[in-house]
């Protein structure tokens, strides 16, 4: 027998034996490695793909395992085979999740018929984006996915987009960014229409985000906002997204917040080498969302909470929990109850005055610092000093980077 002959019976014994013995013990007893790029997502866990496949091998009648070396070479093999099952695999298991998260959004294959990318996909996306966001159940019911996408495609389907949450949800799942559970059978492409929207009705899967990319965009600022920031500059330019983001839940000053504990923030900062290019990635959302209104007729005070969380998240990173008023004669050593420095962003020069909502012109002040800055009677002084400062900071941060 060969590969192609495990179904998802043998897989499913390979994982039970698998949660049985504990994942060390199991890629011991089958000789393999840890996964680096592929991983099998099953209800809620997570498994080797490769290890997995070779396993289910010795399940089929009368067969042995595959080793290691049998499937050499064989990772996207075993991770295509694990697909056609209907199983869910996820890639970039233990490198680089976030960036492979990116460039699969960023590859996202939709619709252009009309010549603009049609925006059922990224609507999906950003209504699963949100309740992760919010800690709210990963899988939901066919019904529930079904009315909630449907109620946000009539209201923000800006290209003509009917309401048909059959169409994102399998062209999402091919993609590998969404699971589908409770069926039989294969789940159809998203093409044609009424057997794609029969199958749904007859199988009722349910479904949601794969677990990676849950936790990803539950616990990760940089990771949310990064691929907010992807969405809207690959499908929605010159597209008014403000309302379609508020009603998802991803559109107000928090957005960047990712609830670091104390140890985990300092840990952090003192991440000297990843300072500069962790900086860049917050700087560059925000010149995004700033350079997108370029041409238009907009208020210069203007409130896009993406910009405005990513400055705000760039400014604190820059400041490593110090306040960065060089003549500060002390900060508070408490910290806030999520742990936080207390520290207070602020924009040197008011917007309503000229100024930008860019790090470049915010600086990280202390409560007295802060209180000198605004109602001091040094405060214009004070106020050039600091605009200096975070353009120094912004301006060494950013060549550092470049230079890496």
């Amino acid at each position: 027998m060969a590969m192609t002959d495990i179904t998802r019976r043998e897989v499913e014994q390979a994982m039970a034996e698998f949660d049985r013995l504990g994942r060390d013990r199991f890629l011991q007893r089958y000789g393999f490695r840890r996964a680096v790029r592929y991983l099998l997502s099953h209800d809620g866990k997570l498994y080797d793909s490769k290890a997995i496949v070779g396993a289910a091998h010795g399940f089929l009648p009368g067969q042995q395992p595959l080793t290691w070396k049998q499937l050499s070479g064989g990772a996207k093999h075993a991770a295509g085979l694990l697909r056609r099952l209907d199983f869910s695999v996820e890639r970039g298991g233990g490198s680089r999740p976030h960036e492979d998260l990116i460039d699969r959004i960023a590859n996202l294959r939709v619709n252009r018929a009309s010549g603009q990318p049609a925006l059922y996909q990224p609507i999906a996306l950003l209504w699963a984006f949100g309740r992760a966001r919010r800690g709210e159940a990963r899988l939901l019911s066919w019904s529930e996915t079904e009315d909630a996408i449907k109620a946000l495609l009539e209201r923000h389907g800006m290209r003509g987009e009917r309401p048909r949450p059959d169409y994102p949800i399998a062209a999402l799942h091919h993609a590998g960014l969404w699971e589908l559970h409770s069926h039989t059978g294969s789940v159809p492409t998203a093409k044609g229409d009424s057997k794609l929207r029969r199958w749904f009705v007859e199988q009722h899967p349910s479904g949601g985000l794969p677990e990676l990319v849950y936790n990803l965009v539950r616990h990760s600022a940089e990771t949310r906002l990064t691929v907010i920031d992807v969405l809207l500059g690959t499908f929605f330019q010159d597209l008014e997204y403000g309302p379609l983001l508020t009603d998802v839940g991803l559109y107000d000053a928090n957005v960047a917040d990712d609830g670091l504990d104390t140890g985990e923030q300092q840990d952090e900062w003192k991440e000297q080498a990843n300072l500069a290019a962790q900086y860049e990635r917050w700087c560059r959302i925000v010149d995004n969302r700033e350079n997108e209104n370029r041409g238009r007729r907009v208020p210069r005070t203007a409130f896009n909470p993406i910009r405005s969380s990513s400055a705000h998240r760039a400014v604190l990173h820059r400041s490593q929990g110090r306040c960065e008023n060089p003549d500060c004669t002390g900060q508070p050593t408490d910290v806030t109850d999520a742990g936080q420095p207390i520290l207070e962003v602020d924009h040197v020069m008011d917007l309503a005055l000229g100024g930008r909502d860019h790090p470049s012109q915010m600086v990280a002040l202390c409560p007295n610092c802060h209180a000198a800055k605004t109602r001091g009677r040094k405060r214009e002084q004070l106020r050039a000093t600091l605009l200096d400062v975070a353009m120094e900071r912004h301006t060494a941060l950013r060549t550092d980077e470049e230079t890496e």
